[in-house]
């Protein structure tokens, strides 16, 4: 997992004068501060949208163990209060916004511009949620391209609008298209992907590449995409995949150049798919305190917990028997590093609401025994997991878990399986993969774990790229396949470290600073400016819930630094890679201890 390090703080706000409506369809929460009607349109939309999804992609998995809740605001005043960053840059007045989370999902939708402005980026959105549900990888224009083509889905009272034109439709009439082979190397780091003066033109054409797979004449009504699509789920290199279904890069730049200079595009119609009566969704009001659980919970999930902090503490004077409030409360204490106090709280939540298997989860991955070789402890741990389980059978990070207790174990076959299980829950998340292949290593199976550590090295960049490079070393050169060198990146002008985590230091100003224990000698690091921070995805707490003040000490770190500025410090963070290394069978750790060395480089 990758993220950018902002390092800032948000203002206080407060998100409601009055309690808000709850709506409830077949597969969506509906929150509003407006009218029940008014939500339970949203909720139909979404309905419908996913009923054209399900019927598109008839084998796709479409609920996760991932919770969408979606706000309905009644106005920019009430989506400002939620989202206040969003409004950082100056004339920016968003009309609708998505935060996909690893344990929640939350969408806002302005009922004052309710209609294509609001709509676009929330099903934008959601397209990738559903498309990162089912597929192993998507290279960046097809994520993109399916993305954009169904986030202009337009409804009306009879029939649905599909594949209409983007809003940067109008690049084609004034610059020439990318050369299809370039657009399918484009990848998360590309100047194609982030600059001002590349990225609409990219974003069109990637919507326009997908709507001619889709409505050309030879596509087969977008068969010819869904194999594509199949194959390169299944490994199969892109260009080879492209090239085998669609014919010549030459002749595919050719008919796309002819398409989107057409006088008209087609579009798909098709009537309303039968579903309830959006009138028969049920609507119910909510109370003070559920109000403001449900409104810290979107500040929470968002990485804004200063704003979460007020609403959880109304929530719990109102009810302090309310669960979710304390699950919230619970999140807070463990940002903060209070995990004692999260502890607690997250007791308390499962006392009082026994279907919260996110605070069952948490509390059971701070409890002594999730890290203790104890044969009791151990049994306790992996009931608990098996009861988080239960209660969500789809929540993926505690097959993880269940797969690292049995690997510690040194019973590498439940390991696997429950990984792989993992793996089909969530198979967007490269460490999942990696983790799979980790095991594979240990049972001996070597060459089937380099395939695992060469599918994310190949398809994946940034850390997630690094931790697979780490992993096809590990592999004996003679037992991996064939292929060109494999080799990490890391930021221009850097050198490397590499130790384990002694301590952090947060102060005030975004200055913030670690001391890394390398191999018995420290070496203190300093963040001069905003930096590339990444981590293992198979951390319990996941991009969710993580925070460079506290949970990081004993952990491995790859630093990429620059020379220091400060001569107190070792160098400058250009970029930071976290590792949550599988903790070896203790006779195993014994008896192997240092057998496995991984390069690193020293400042010279």
């Amino acid at each position: 997992m990758r993220a950018v390090l902002l390092l800032c703080v948000s203002t206080a706000a407060s998100a409601g004068e009055k309690p808000w409506l709850e709506v409830r369809s077949p597969h969506f929460r509906v929150l509003t501060n407006a009218s029940a009607s008014d939500a339970r349109h949203v909720a139909y939309e979404f309905e419908q949208l996913r009923a054209i999804l399900a019927a598109n992609y008839s084998h796709f998995r479409l609920d996760s163990g991932d919770p969408l809740v979606i706000f309905a605001v009644r106005d920019e005043k009430t989506a400002k209060s939620l989202a206040p960053y969003m409004w950082k840059t100056k004339g920016v007045k968003p009309g609708g916004f998505f935060h996909p989370g690893w344990d929640k999902n939350f969408a806002l939708i302005r009922l004052d511009i309710l209609g294509q402005e609001s709509q676009i980026i929330v099903f934008h959105e959601y397209t990738h949620s559903l498309m990162h549900l089912n597929v192993h990888w998507l290279p960046v224009w097809l994520d993109e391209g399916l993305a954009e083509f169904y986030g202009y889905t337009r409804f009306e009272k009879d029939q649905v609008y599909i594949g209409a034109p983007t809003e940067r439709y109008l690049e084609f009439t004034s610059r020439s298209l990318i050369p299809i082979e370039t657009l399918l190397t484009i990848d998360a780091r590309s100047p194609y992907y982030h600059d001002e003066d590349k990225v609409d033109m990219f974003y069109a054409e990637s919507w326009a590449l997908v709507h001619y797979m889709i409505f050309g004449s030879d596509m087969n009504g977008g068969d010819k995409l869904r194999d594509f699509l199949t194959k390169i789920d299944q490994g199969k290199d892109q260009k080879e995949a492209f090239q085998e279904v669609f014919g010549s890069f030459k002749d595919m730049d050719k008919a796309l150049n002819a398409w989107v200079h057409r006088v008209q595009l087609p579009a798909g119609i098709v009537k309303t798919p039968q579903m309830t009566d959006e009138k028969d969704y049920p609507a119910q009001p909510l109370g003070a305190a559920q109000t403001n659980a449900e409104l810290a919970a979107f500040h929470l999930w968002a990485h804004d917990i200063d704003n979460a902090r007020k609403p959880v503490s109304e929530a719990l004077q109102n009810d302090p028997k309310l669960g979710t409030a304390h699950e919230e409360q619970g999140f807070i204490d463990f940002a903060d590093g209070k995990d004692s106090d999260a502890t607690n709280q997250f007791a308390e939540a499962v006392a009082d609401d026994g279907s919260l298997y996110l605070s069952l989860f948490a509390k059971t991955m701070l409890s002594p025994a999730a890290t203790s070789n104890d044969p009791g402890d151990e049994e306790t741990f992996e009931n608990s997991l098996n009861a988080v389980l239960a209660r969500n059978p789809q929540y993926a990070p505690a097959y993880v878990q269940l797969a690292r207790l049995a690997s510690r174990q040194n019973d590498l076959k439940a390991a696997f399986g429950y990984s792989r299980k993992a793996e089909e829950l969530e198979p967007f998340r490269a460490g999942y993969h990696l983790q799979t292949g980790e095991i594979l290593l240990r049972m001996g199976r070597n060459a089937e774990a380099a395939k695992f550590a060469k599918f994310v090295a190949d398809h994946w960049v940034g850390p997630d790229h690094n931790e697979a490079v780490e992993l096809w070393n590990h592999v004996p050169e003679s037992q991996r396949p064939a292929s060109d060198p494999i080799t990490e990146s890391a930021p221009k002008d850097t050198q490397e470290m590499e130790g384990n985590i002694l301590s952090v230091t947060c102060r005030k100003n975004d200055d913030w600073s670690f001391n890394l224990d390398r191999n018995g000698r420290i070496v203190s690091f300093h963040s001069a400016a905003a930096f590339s921070f990444g981590f293992s995805d198979t951390l319990w707490y996941g991009e969710d819930h993580i925070t460079l003040c506290h949970h990081l000490e004993g952990l491995r770190a790859i630093v990429h630094y620059k020379p220091p500025a400060n001569s107190s410090y070792a160098g400058d963070i250009a970029e930071l890679e976290i590792r949550n290394d599988l903790q070896a069978a203790p006779a195993a750790a014994a008896i192997n201890s240092g057998a496995v060395t991984v390069h690193t480089t020293d400042a010279k």
